[in-house]
């Protein structure tokens, strides 16, 4: 009887170390686990101007991310410092978005279920403000208000279960915008992170009639072959935007190192992300890079436009401005680029003007033959004028406006001679 007794105590003790060591590796997982999705994996969405998707993917790539382009938006996923360095950097990228969900809905009921199923404690305090935009292309559920009504009650509801209310939520917290946007009867529910538009740098103080995007002026500096160690020039400055950007990208200053985001306010982004964000901009800024860049403009009211909102980009001693009609423009320099983005003659009273400008500008432009030209417009009949086919074009949107980027690339600079 006493051995079965001990038997029994020392196979008792035996499960009971083996359950115990099963629990606490159980526990280890879990606590692994929730470690992981404390870090944050978000699906992020850089939106794009059509014809810049793949620019963007390239800039996304550069930081580091895998990514998937689509038309008007690239996809990538990527924690909170993903989300504070894509607002930062990408030059040609519209907005920063997060992705909270996506799904077929066909009725209000299925979107309204569908919506309400997504996560949005996760992303919204209690005193969040979560107004509720939208857009519906090609899909049953066509009226943009009922969209928006139908996707804010569904988040309220979530929350309130969440939040355990009965009552109203006041909206006093930190912005966040929802987005709805139906695509084909797909259903795809945002989070814009930017607050606004990335264009926006901080440094335009004034602008012309027709301003230039900052993120399609970028890209259009970016799809030349120019280096910050070559001479660059834009005969048609306005506002100075080509200019400064090309400045920005010669010191390789992060676009947005000046400016704030909606998503700094949201209390799950630490502060201290965004800190580490700026001064990875900051070491990597190279102020020290000499430019040599040029803005020209018939216009001396834009030139002067142009001055002061270089100077406030911290351009004022680099970048040179001043009056000049493109016929003029001359240089002993060699291989040099440049980007111009002239008037497009649309008006009729223009038409005759700008082709003749268009004329003037080939005959000064071709004792250049060492320099990369490049031009945008939607002049269907600017090579014409020109007299000079390109050799490449491209298909841009400058806002609504269809053009073309029309390239002529100078003759390639002599290879350096190794002096080893």
């Amino acid at each position: 009887m006493l051995v079965i007794i001990a038997f029994t105590v020392c196979f008792l003790s035996i499960m009971k170390a083996y359950i115990s060591l099963f629990w606490e590796s159980e526990n280890i997982h879990k606590i692994e686990t929730l470690k992981g999705e404390d870090m944050g994996n978000y699906q992020i969405i850089a939106t794009a101007a059509m014809g810049l998707e793949a620019l963007v993917a390239k800039e996304v790539r550069s930081l580091g991310y895998d990514c998937e382009v689509e038309n008007g938006k690239v996809t990538y996923t990527g924690d909170e410092t993903a989300i504070a360095r894509s607002n930062l950097w990408l030059r040609t990228a519209d907005r920063i978005k997060i992705k909270v969900g996506e799904f077929k809905a066909f009725t209000f009921d299925e979107l309204f279920e569908k919506t309400k199923a997504l996560p949005w404690e996760k992303f919204l305090p209690e005193d969040a403000e979560f107004p509720v935009i939208g857009k519906s292309v090609k899909s049953k559920l066509f009226s943009v208000s009922d969209c928006q009504a139908i996707v804010k009650k569904a988040v309220v509801e979530r929350l309130k279960k969440h939040y355990k209310r009965s009552t109203w939520f006041e909206e006093n917290g930190s912005l966040y915008r929802i987005e709805v946007a139906l695509l084909k009867d797909i259903a795809t529910i945002t989070i814009d992170t930017s607050g606004q538009g990335l264009h926006k740098r901080g440094y335009r103080i004034d602008q012309g009639e027709a301003p230039l995007k900052e993120t399609l002026a970028a890209a259009l500096v970016m799809l030349t072959n120019w280096k910050a160690d070559r001479p660059f020039i834009d005969p048609f400055c306005g506002s100075g935007t080509i200019p400064i950007e090309a400045a920005m990208i010669g010191q390789n200053i992060a676009p947005g190192f000046n400016r704030e985001f909606v998503s700094e306010g949201w209390n799950w982004i630490s502060p201290k992300v965004w800190d580490e964000a700026r001064n990875e901009a900051e070491d990597l800024a190279n102020y020290d890079q000499p430019l040599d860049i040029t803005g020209s403009d018939i216009d001396h009211r834009m030139v002067k436009i142009a001055q002061e909102n270089a100077f406030e980009a911290g351009f004022g001693d680099l970048i040179h401005f001043k009056q000049m009609q493109v016929r003029d423009i001359s240089t002993s320099k060699e291989s040099g680029v440049i980007v111009g983005n002239p008037p497009y003659g649309e008006r009729l009273g223009d038409k005759k003007a700008v082709e003749q400008m268009y004329k003037e500008m080939g005959q000064a432009f071709s004792r250049l033959d060492t320099w990369s030209i490049y031009i945008m417009t939607s002049n269907e009949e600017f090579e014409q004028f020109y007299g000079k086919p390109a050799t490449k074009k491209r298909k841009l949107f400058n806002g609504f406006i269809r053009t073309d980027l029309y390239q002529y690339w100078g003759k390639r600079p002599p290879r350096e001679v190794d002096q080893k």
